[in-house]
Parts: structure tokens; sequence; C-alpha cells
């Protein structure tokens, strides 16, 4: 393993500055999150403005492949060039394929767009590393955690807003709407977020991800394909079978040797990370392949427009969300988490069967409880899978473990997809051709939803039943995956949790899996700010801390001592004009308290530059070492056996107490001064 990446300290950000500085982060991730669901209640207006109706799960897949792939990459890039400029570059090439995809004139150059757009999405997801550099460590989980939710609820909710622009705009603005606000983001995230880099120069498994790259995409190549663009038996998907078959296991002997792989293969050695990627996968597999056709069979088959199919599709997203919240709720109280993914994946799998028993004739009621179901079952699956993976690996692996959680479930979504297109098209090609000769209505008709309602149900009869039996059958042929999910749910082995583990799972943004930071360091801070949040309040906390130091300075003197040494470690001196500034306080209000210090001998000043002296840093170590004790006791359920695991933890801990005796509030300062 190597050795985690220190950085330069971040700047000391006022309130509102943080709070700009979070609200772009949050726009970088709403736009990324949105854009993998928005097309879906698009997509039979776009096949009949375009054509390519066999490469439809393209649209999606093509997006969900390159941020996957991505998604890998991004964290190291952050490490090499630093995570502020590899945000904004995320963001124009994001941008720069909203604009292709929106200009598009054929289905080939739609889906390049759509894989550009997914590379800048994923650079974009440094967003959750980004948090490190502008948030305060005791306020960094409350704000993480609103990041994963607001990934969440895009995710889910993108279909509407799809629908929306579809029926009121065009299926366009669903690529244009990104603009003003990715233009706005960048322009805030230049002017408020500071730049932070990592000393170390990182190691990029090149190889590794170059072959799984290519291994999925000849695997969904060959699944979107058969029986479609060339014959199962063709030598094409023959071959491209073989060829996904040989770069996945040459991958792996790569894995088995590269200095720090993408995939570390001794995590399949832990049985609780083996179950959840496959549960991951699963998951993502039914929720994202249900989510694109669930539009089109509402669409074509109950004639609803492209805004109603969205709204239709909200039971689903209900039933999810109640279990979600529930879930987690119950595992934080209880420590006990197995029952869920077992349960969660039986509803998905009779969810997804009596949604395969649907027609033409079955209610609007009927149809939303079978979607509630689903949801449901998807609900209570997803929560348990990055808590149990980030309550039993070692902490040396633990953002490793947690973003390859991800990982798994962002290319099941993508293979979903592409499962659910190949299903789909096979039947449809079948259906189809047989109901337009028994019906007389033209094929050009018959392809495009909203031609198709034009004409009399009688005489369309056919078609809705040729559509309606294409897509039930995808849902059928899907209830095997949900049984494999549940027998391999029973294999999950209950640990029980760490105070850290409990505090996350009462996050709904930690359920939804947004992708995250593979930083080490960065995620033992985050995983202990969470156990942190369980603590008093900030001032009666920090009076306890103050009182266990031992030190002789008082709460305003304390925080004057730590805003010269953070200065002094960011800029190489302390200035006082440089301090007032950042708080928006004036000078002269803060003149009194410097001097102060001064006079008791704790720093000495130089005109405008202030630097602490051997007395002022004591006492600061006397807080760093209270804080440090404090954290200790916040720690006592972790195995710490492992030298490595030890020894990472003692630099995570080491920079956060450094933090957190430096992040005090600053003086409240009178209205007049």
């Amino acid at each position: 393993m190597t050795e985690a990446p220190v950085e330069s300290p971040p700047t000391a950000l006022n309130r509102r500055q943080t709070n700009i500085a979070f609200v772009a982060i949050m726009l970088g991730m709403l736009l990324a999150a949105l854009d993998q669901t928005i097309v879906s209640t698009a997509l039979p207006t776009i096949v009949t403005d375009l054509g390519g109706a066999g490469h439809m799960a393209w649209i999606v897949t093509a997006y969900m492949l390159a941020e996957a792939v991505s998604t890998v990459l991004s964290g190291k890039l952050g490490d090499l060039f630093g995570r502020k400029r590899v945000f904004q570059a995320g963001a124009v090439v994001f941008l720069a394929g909203s604009v292709v995809a929106g200009a598009s004139t054929s289905m080939a150059m739609l889906i390049a767009a759509r894989a550009l757009q997914g590379i800048g999405g994923a650079l974009m997801v440094t967003a959750m590393a980004l948090i490190a550099d502008v948030i305060p460590l005791r306020e960094r989980g409350k704000y993480q955690g609103a990041l994963g939710a607001v990934f969440g609820v895009t995710t889910v909710l993108g279909p509407t807003l799809g629908g929306l622009f579809t029926d009121h705009a065009s299926w366009r603005w669903c690529f244009y709407a990104n603009l003003p606000v990715g233009i706005i983001m960048i322009a805030v995230v230049a002017k408020a977020i500071p730049q932070v880099r990592a000393a170390a120069r990182p190691v990029i498994d090149c190889a590794g991800i170059a072959l799984v790259a290519l291994a999925s995409c000849a695997l969904v190549l060959g699944l979107e394909w058969g029986g479609s663009e060339y014959a199962w038996g063709s030598a094409m998907i023959i071959g491209l079978f073989i060829g996904s078959v040989v770069l996945y296991v040459a991958f792996v002997l790569v894995e088995l040797r590269a200095k720090d792989p993408m995939l570390p293969m001794s995590l399949f050695r832990q049985p609780v990370f083996t179950v959840c990627a496959v549960l991951s996968f699963i998951v993502g597999f039914a929720m994202l392949g249900a989510m694109t056709y669930l539009p089109t069979y509402v669409q074509y088959v109950n004639g609803s427009s492209a805004t109603m199919s969205g709204v239709r599709t909200l039971p689903m997203v209900l039933g999810l969300l109640i279990t979600l919240m529930v879930s987690g709720s119950v595992i934080s109280a209880t420590g006990r988490y197995k029952v869920f993914p077992i349960v969660g994946t039986a509803v998905m799998g009779v969810g997804l069967f009596l949604m395969s028993t649907m027609d033409r004739n079955t209610s609007t009621f009927l149809m939303s409880l079978n979607m509630f179901l689903l949801g449901l079952g998807i609900g209570l699956a997803m929560q348990v899978l990055t808590i149990a993976v980030q309550n039993t690996v070692p902490h040396s692996q633990l953002g490793t473990a947690t973003s390859r959680v991800t990982f798994f479930r962002t290319i099941g979504s993508s293979f979903g997809t592409a499962i659910f297109g190949t299903l789909y098209q096979s039947q449809l090609d079948d259906n189809l051709g047989a109901a337009v000769a028994e019906s007389g209505v033209p094929a050009q008709v018959a392809n495009s939803a909203s031609a198709l309602w034009q004409l009399p149900v009688t005489r369309i009869a056919p078609i809705l039943d040729a559509y309606t039996d294409s897509i039930t059958f995808v849902f059928r042929w899907v209830v095997p995956v949900a049984a494999v999910g549940f027998v391999v749910a029973w294999f999950l082995k209950e640990v029980p949790l760490r105070d850290t583990s409990r505090a996350a799972a009462s996050d709904m943004g930690e359920g939804f899996a947004a992708p995250d930071s593979s930083d080490r360091v960065a995620q033992l801070e985050r995983a202990i700010a969470a156990a942190m949040s369980k603590l008093k309040g900030d001032a009666a906390l920090r009076q306890d801390i103050h009182a266990a130091s031992g030190s002789s300075v008082e709460g305003g003197e304390a925080w004057a001592l730590g805003q010269i040494h953070w200065y002094d470690r960011i800029q190489g001196s302390a200035s006082l004009t440089a301090i007032a500034g950042t708080h928006r306080l004036p000078i002269e209000a803060l003149e009194p308290l410097f001097a102060d210090v001064v006079e008791a001998g704790y720093a000495r000043r130089d005109g405008d530059v202030l630097r602490l002296t051997a007395a002022g840093s004591a006492e600061l170590d006397r807080l760093h070492d209270a804080w440090r004790r404090r954290l200790d006791t916040q720690l006592q359920d972790w195995d710490l056996t492992d030298t490595e695991d030890r020894a990472l933890l003692e630099q995570a801990l080491d920079n956060i107490a450094t933090r957190l005796a430096n992040e005090s509030e600053p003086p409240r300062v009178p209205v007049s001064a």
C-alpha cells in the first residue's frame, strides 16, 4: 500500500464563504447525478426524432460506464492536480458533452456526447472530497450527509424533470439546461474554493483502469448487439464475450501485481465486502433498469405524456425513500442490519414479478402499488451496503472499499440498462411487426407514442399489447436476478456496528452510495467526524476539552492562538489583516484580543505579523492532546491490531486534532465595533 498523501492545509473560510462554496459543490453533484436518469422519460421522443430504437439503452449506458470508470481516476487526478482544478475541468467536459448532446442529429452522436458527459460527471464527484477543503471538520458530517441526500433525491426525481423539459420545451433541453447552472458553478468555484493539493504524487493504476473499461464495454456491447445487430451465435457476439472474459482475467492478474491497484483483490478475502459488492451490483441493475424502461411503458401502453410518465413512477421513488429512512433509523438504533437486504431482495423480486403481470387494462392504482413494492425492496437493500463495508474493513482500506462498492452499483446499473434493452428490443422486433400487420397502422406511427395515441384505441390495441408484452417480458426475466440477490444476502455476516457506522446509518445520503473519495485519510476523518456527531453541543464540548487540557488560555485567546498557528502553516506567517479579512471583522475589534495574547507571552508581534512563542505553542499542544484523548474514547470499538491501520489512524487523528484545536468560532464583536 502507498503512504497516504499529506495535503497542504486548507484556507480558513468564514461562514458566508463556506456556504457559498458548499452551494457550488452541491450544484456539481446535482448535475452529475441528475443526468443519470433525466433522459429516461425523454427516450421515446428521442427515438422518434433520431431513430435507432435498438440503441436506446446506450443513451443511459454510455453515461454510466464512462462515469464508473472515470470515477476511479478522479481521486488520483485530484491528488495530482488539486481537487479544485479537477472539479472545474470535469464541469467543462460535462458542459461540452451537454452542448453536443443537445445538438445531436444522430443516435451515434448522442451516445458519444453522453459518454463525454459521463467522464465530466465522474470528475465532478470529487465534490465529496472537496468538502474537506472548505468545511470545518466539526460540521463536515452534516454537509456531507446533505450532499449525499442531494445525489439520491436528484437520481430518483430526474425522470419527472426530463418529462417536463420534453413536453414543454424539447428533449434537447434535458442537456441545454445544464449550461447556465454549470457556468455559474464554475465561476463560484473559481472564486470561493481554495486550491489544495497533495504533497505526494499518487500512483495511478492505468493498466487496471484501461482493462476494466475495455472488458466492461465489450460485455455490454455483446449484450446490447446480441439478437438485434448480430445473431447470438455470430462470430462478433461470441468474440465480444470471449474478449470480455480474457480482459477481465487480465485485469485480475494486473491488480494482483499493481503497486496501488484500483480494486485490491485482498478485499474479496473479506466476505462482507464480497457479499455487499454482489448486492450493490444487483440493486443498481434493478433500480436503473426499471427506472429507464418504466416511462417507456407508461407512454406507449397508457398514452401518458412524458411529464406524466415521470410522475407515474413516483410511487417507486416514495417506497425507496420510506425504506431508506426507516431502515437507517432502525439500524442506527439496534445495530442490526442483516435482515434488511434479505427482506429487501425478496420484496424487490415480488415487485418485479407483479410488474411482469401487468397489461394495458391494469389500473393506475395497481400499477402504482407494484412500483411502490419494487421501491420498498430496493430501499431496504440499499441502505446496508456501504455501512456494512465501512463497519468491517480495516481502516487502511476504508476509502477504497467504500468507493468500490459504489463502483459495482454503477456497473450494475450499466449492465441492467443494457440487458433490459436487449430483452426489450428482441421481443419488440417480433411483437411489433406482427401487431403492425394486424392493425394496419404504419410502422412510423407505431414507433411514436404521441402519434400512436392520436388513433382510436380499438385500432391500436394490438400495438399496445406488443409494447406491453415486450416490457413485461423484461421484468419477468429480471426476477431471477432478485432471487440471486436474496440467496446472496443470507451470506452477509452481521458484525456489531462501530459507533461511526451507527452515525452513518442514520444518514440517508449513505444509502444512495454517492460516489466518494477513495483517499484513506479523508475517509477516516469523515468516519471520525460521524462519531463526533453523537457528542454534546459544540460550545459545551469545547468547554469540556478546555478543562481537560489544563490550558490556562481562555476561549477567545485559544481562538487567537489557533488562528496564528493556522495562518503560519498556510502562508508562512500570520497577518492580523488576513485573519480579520477572512472572518469579516474589523481589525480594531481584534486588536485588544491579540494584544492580550502578546502581553501574556503567548505570541510575538512585528508590525502586522504575529508568531507563536514557545509558551503559546505549548498551550496549543495541550489543547491538541486533549482533543486526541477525546477522539480516542470515541474509537474504542475499532479494531486497531493491524500496524498499518494504527499508523494511518494516528495520522488521521493528528490531522483532526490539529484542525479542532484551531477551528474555534471567532469571538463575538459588538455591532458598534
